[in-house]
């Protein structure tokens, strides 16, 4: 067995399939020790937040005020606040207004404003355009007005007594806090998702969800097909017609569709996470239990066997004693590949709307599910199914590395 484990671990693809699963594994366990945040916790009153750290404006207002003259924080500030369409916008004023259009350079913030500046009047009468987009560039003026302005902006608060507005603090555009000093901080790496929640948090409950969900298909996939693959290789005869009845019976019906029907009549209250497991689990041992009686056929003739046999020993004793050892390789490998198409299974109904319900915990095919319900993708809210995509990636591209490894070490024809 040590040497074994040994061989295993000299392969690089399996060492590096099992880095990246441990890392996955790592993370899972260890991220909700530190954020003990719930996964469907909302925290933003709205859709999408774009990754980065926020932090509390009216706590920002109380904080350390500190002067930095910096000369191009207008023109950032400026730059992120028109937009593609906006730039867009302006250029086509300013041709119809007879700029030349090699002068207009939309990625050059300041020339583009100089020439805005320089040539935009809200009385010219520019020829087929509507009144509808003659205001929007008088909207899209005045804000620019607001953006290239450089004084600074009064905070004033409503005296009851009085009833007027007192001015209680002045924000110079000079004026910056350090992030580290205001009280209330939120970093979120990947924002949130369309219900306001932290992606973040949500992606690693979904990928332990997911895990788990794998590893209870994967595990009751392979011991069926084990079992039924043992006993149909071994016996023979009337059993193993029986078995290979029922087996061709699932290969005509193709797993994902029965997986589907099933999921569709268990009903969206009863669909838990276990549940679906278990349905996925019961669906997918078709070519694990195929794989084994072939394996098993080959083994039942040699020597050892038959010595067993005329030993007396029973059936179950021959098959885990003296047929099961030597596949256990195999069997290990298929285990690997069950747990990662379980995975893949449950992200593939979930995006259906078939998946686990939603009310309890998350999974990585749900959050695909609700980036597409939300148009993510088409929104260009990368954050909310990007990750998802990937975290699903790793975790089957380091099973699959893994059963490589794993069959270059236990396969001779594929040693160096």
């Amino acid at each position: 067995m040590k040497h074994t484990i040994q061989q295993v671990f000299r392969s690089g693809k399996f060492v590096f399939g099992f880095a990246i699963f441990a890392a996955v594994l790592l993370i899972v366990i260890f991220y909700p020790l530190i954020i003990t945040d719930g996964p469907l916790s909302i925290i933003g009153q709205g859709t999408f937040f774009p990754p980065g750290i926020y932090v509390n404006v009216y706590d920002s207002m109380s904080s350390t005020v500190y002067t930095l003259n910096l000369d191009d924080a207008a023109a950032k500030r400026i730059a992120s606040k028109l937009n593609e369409d906006d730039r867009l916008a302006l250029k086509e004023w300013l041709m119809a207004a007879g700029v030349s259009e090699a002068e207009i350079d939309t990625t050059d913030t300041q020339k583009l404003l100089d020439l805005w500046v320089n040539n935009y009047d809200s009385k010219k009468s520019i020829p087929g355009m509507t009144n509808a987009k003659r205001n929007y560039y008088v909207r899209l003026n005045t804000a620019l007005k607001g953006l290239m302005a450089t004084e600074g902006v009064t905070v004033s608060q409503f005296n009851l007594q009085t009833q007027t507005l007192e001015e209680v603090d002045a924000v110079e555009q000079s004026d910056f806090v350090n992030i580290t000093e205001v009280a209330n901080m939120r970093v979120l790496p990947l924002g949130t998702d369309n219900f306001g929640r932290d992606v973040l948090t949500e992606l690693v409950a979904a990928t332990a969800v997911s895990l788990k969900i794998g590893f209870v298909a994967g595990i009751i996939a392979t011991l069926i097909g084990l079992t039924l693959g043992l006993l149909g290789g071994y016996v023979g005869g009337i059993v193993d017609d029986i078995i290979m009845f029922i087996t061709n019976l699932f290969i005509v019906i193709p797993s994902f569709v029965l997986l589907i029907l099933i999921s569709f009549s268990i009903g969206q209250e009863q669909r838990g996470a276990v549940t679906i497991a278990v349905v996925i689990g019961f669906t997918s041992w078709v070519w694990t239990a195929r794989a084994v009686r072939s394996q098993v056929i080959s083994l039942r003739n040699r020597d050892h066997v038959n010595l067993s046999k005329l030993s007396g020993h029973s059936l179950v004793h021959i098959i885990l004693s003296d047929i099961l050892p030597y596949i256990a390789s195999y069997v290990i490998m298929a285990l690997i590949l069950q747990i990662s198409s379980g995975i893949l299974a449950e992200a593939s109904l979930s995006i259906l709307g078939l998946g686990p319900r939603t009310t309890e915990v998350p999974t990585l095919g749900l959050m695909m599910n609700w980036a597409m319900i939300y148009q993510a993708q088409i929104l260009g809210k990368w954050w909310a199914y990007l990750p998802v995509l990937v975290t699903i990636a790793l975790i089957t591209f380091s099973m699959n590395l893994m059963n490589t490894g794993l069959d270059q070490v236990f396969n001779p024809a594929l040693r160096d």
